[in-house]
């Protein structure tokens, strides 16, 4: 989330994320298709931001490349991304070493 700080502290950001949220009844998707009841806590873009994409809606605020997740799920797909930051189970940001 950092690395777009406009983006996702704008209004049509946080509207779209609200909105998908409440879509999906606030569950993390992958778990639910494995038949887990995980509350989501993250909208993750499945086709990832950078500095194009991010100014494309279609990509940036579209549903079909939203996926509501749970910390796990969402650390699970970042997995082998060099991060400057972690984030604990609290959803407390720590920088990494």
């Amino acid at each position: 989330m950092s690395e777009f700080p406009e983006f996702y502290h704008s209004v049509a950001w946080k509207k779209c994320r609200e909105a998908y949220m409440k879509k999906v009844g606030g569950l993390c998707e992958r778990c639910f298709k494995k038949g887990l009841i995980v509350p989501a806590e993250v909208v993750h873009h499945k086709v990832h931001l950078n500095a194009k994409t991010v100014k494309d809606p279609r990509i940036s605020l579209s549903f079909d490349n939203l996926e509501a997740l749970c910390w796990s799920c969402h650390e699970k797909e970042h997995k082998g991304i060099e991060r400057r930051y972690t984030v604990d189970a609290f959803g407390r940001v720590k920088a990494t070493d």
